[in-house]
This record gives C-alpha cells, structure tokens and sequence, in this order.
C-alpha cells in the first residue's frame, strides 16, 4: 500500500481568463432569463454544454475552459473570499 498523497496541477489558464469567460457566460444566461448559477452548476457536474446558452456565443466561451480549472479557481476564489 501507497501512504503517499497525490497531488493533481491544473493546466496554464489564468485566473483572469477563468473570470472574464464565467463572467461573460453568467450575463449571457441572465440575459436569456435562465438562473446562471443552476445552469453552470448542471454544466460543472455534467459537462454537457447544452446547459450553457448559444446566446452571446456563451456555450463555445465556457468549452474553452477545462473543467479541472473552472472547479480549481471556483475553490479557490471560495476559501480565500
């Protein structure tokens, strides 16, 4: 048996970029009259984009981000709020 802990490393996108992308995609469903938070919390469990409006170009923005990143800056913009 292995005692040792893994460690997991996110890829190379920013924190700004994560932010202006949610930001941008959260609007859009907005605009759209859906609930942004239910609508990106089903993407984030799912990862099925049909969650995410076409409206503004907001389904293809939230693709560009990993799903492992989006969690990654979610938690951490949470523990250090």
């Amino acid at each position: 048996m292995n005692d040792r802990t893994m460690t997991f490393s996110i890829g190379d996108q920013t924190e700004q970029e994560v932010r202006r992308i949610l930001t941008a995609v959260y609007d859009a469903l907005k605009e759209k009259g859906y609930d942004p938070i239910n609508q990106i919390v089903g993407y984030i469990l799912s990862e099925d984009p049909t969650y995410i409006t076409t409206h503004q170009n907001a389904r293809s923005l939230i693709c560009r981000i990993d799903r492992d990143v989006l969690l990654q800056s979610l938690v951490r913009y949470y523990l250090t709020a």
